[in-house]
């Protein structure tokens, strides 16, 4: 039986990406299986699906929480319109089944399509679910979370804790042995697909009690610091590669020693398939603190050293850094604490169980 699933929301790499690894497994396990993504024309999706080859279907609507009464007010006028427009989506590409990957885009694609009979589920990476994600767990039939914490804000009979699902150039680094360790240790800084310029600045401040001969950096800055980063780095001689927006992440993940870099639940996912040690700075302004709640999951398993932005300086984050470049045996057993953690299974689980659901419909 072939398949052809929709996947909803998106906007940042966090929700986009494992949507990703679940157009791939899709498409690639049988030949004529389908997916359309739907997203809005501000969201990373806009970009980054059209260069990979998916078709994409744009919704108007807006986030609500966290906006001001004029912002709320605009928002809650698009829902109406978005419904319309994700109705006419299921009517011409009549899906099997809708997945929402989180992001407020995915609410009304999902709810049009529980209100047709679509077999729908919802993936949440976060220990702490979004408002879309907490509404939607009610109506759609499965859920799939990546931590056994969220298991609590969803109906308990829906849950799947299947994991993450990583994408496929990303799992190369669960099969295949990593790079030998170099004389330099490297250092990979990721503040996710738009930089983090608060952990740009703590590594800056950092490099003042770091020995450049020691380290070879690689640091994923964002757009708007990237020019900033680089000429400090070249100002202090690091050797360094400073780039906007890393594409081959599987290469970046199997050529370092140690990840700097937030808490979000797809990076994570990510650097546990890839088998490395972490030192995490959570985004200290996510929903429900989440970042924090997600990062200390690695940190329960061995896999990571944490610091909260309160609690954090150049000199610390520099102190870690080095405590763990000078301790190879304990950066092997955080590396191995990561593997046993990570779930390079998930995009297959997950669409498995999505078949299952298709089947189930009357």
């Amino acid at each position: 039986m072939t398949l052809k699933a929709i996947i909803a929301g998106g906007g940042t790499g966090g929700h986009l990406f494992p949507g990703v690894a679940l157009a791939e497994e899709i498409t690639t396990r049988q030949a004529g299986n389908e997916v359309l993504f739907v997203g809005t024309e501000r969201g990373l999706e806009a970009r980054v699906i059209p260069e990979l080859g998916y078709p994409l279907e744009l919704i108007e609507v807006r986030g609500l929480k966290g906006k001001g009464v004029s912002a709320r007010l605009q928002g809650l006028a698009r829902i109406p319109v978005a419904l319309v427009q994700s109705f006419r989506i299921l009517s011409e590409f009549q899906p099997d089944v809708a997945i929402g990957v989180g992001g407020y885009a995915s609410g009304p694609l999902i709810l049009a399509a529980w209100m047709r009979g679509i077999p729908t589920a919802v993936l949440e990476q976060n220990t702490v679910p979004g408002v879309t994600n907490r509404i939607l767990g009610r109506f759609v039939r499965a859920v799939f979370v990546m931590f056994e914490a969220s298991r609590a804000f969803f109906p308990a009979d829906k849950v799947q804790v299947y994991g993450n699902p990583i994408r496929r150039q990303l799992l190369d680094n669960f099969l295949q042995p990593s790079s030998p360790r170099e004389e330099r240790f490297r250092i990979l800084i990721l503040g996710g697909s738009q930089g983090a310029h608060s952990l740009n600045l703590y590594m800056l401040e950092a490099l003042e009690s770091l020995d450049r001969s020691r380290y070879r950096i690689v640091h994923q800055t964002g757009r708007k610091d990237e020019a900033e980063v680089r000429d400090r780095y070249l100002e202090l001689g690091f050797d360094a590669e400073v780039r906007a927006f890393i594409e081959d992440m599987s290469g970046a993940y199997r050529q370092t020693d140690l990840v700097v870099c937030r808490a979000g639940a797809t990076t994570l996912a990510e650097v546990m398939v890839a088998q490395r040690a972490a030192v995490l700075v959570p985004f200290p302004h996510a929903t429900d603190n989440h970042q924090e709640l997600n990062g200390q999951a690695m940190v329960d398993a061995g896999a990571a050293l944490m610091f909260p932005e309160r609690d954090l300086d150049g000199a610390r984050l520099a102190a870690a850094i080095n405590e763990l470049a000078s301790d190879p045996d304990r950066l092997s057993a955080m590396e191995a604490a990561s593997a046993s953690v990570g779930r390079p299974e998930a995009a297959r689980e997950i669409i498995d169980f999505c078949v299952g659901l298709v089947g189930e419909t009357p």
